[in-house]
């Protein structure tokens, strides 16, 4: 059964910046565990969460999180 789920570039975009996940958390207001976990896949943000990390950004929920169907261990 194909499962979905979020593949994101927040790691890439947060490194282009120069911040580290303790910085980037603080100004999201949330954990650095939490930045860990989105950036590793582990986490799927909120929504409020995702629009909020867009916004940082400046790009569009879509340029930082693409949906994909299927089993992400799978191999492509």
């Amino acid at each position: 059964m194909e499962v979905p789920y979020l593949k994101n570039r927040v790691e890439e975009l947060r490194k282009k910046l120069g911040l580290n996940q303790e910085d980037f958390a603080k100004t999201l207001k949330v954990s650095r565990q939490t930045v860990s976990s989105i950036e590793t896949g582990k986490y799927n943000p909120s929504l409020e969460l995702a629009f909020a990390i867009s916004d940082f950004f400046g790009k569009q929920i879509e340029e930082i999180f693409i949906y994909e169907r299927g089993c992400k261990d799978e191999k492509k």
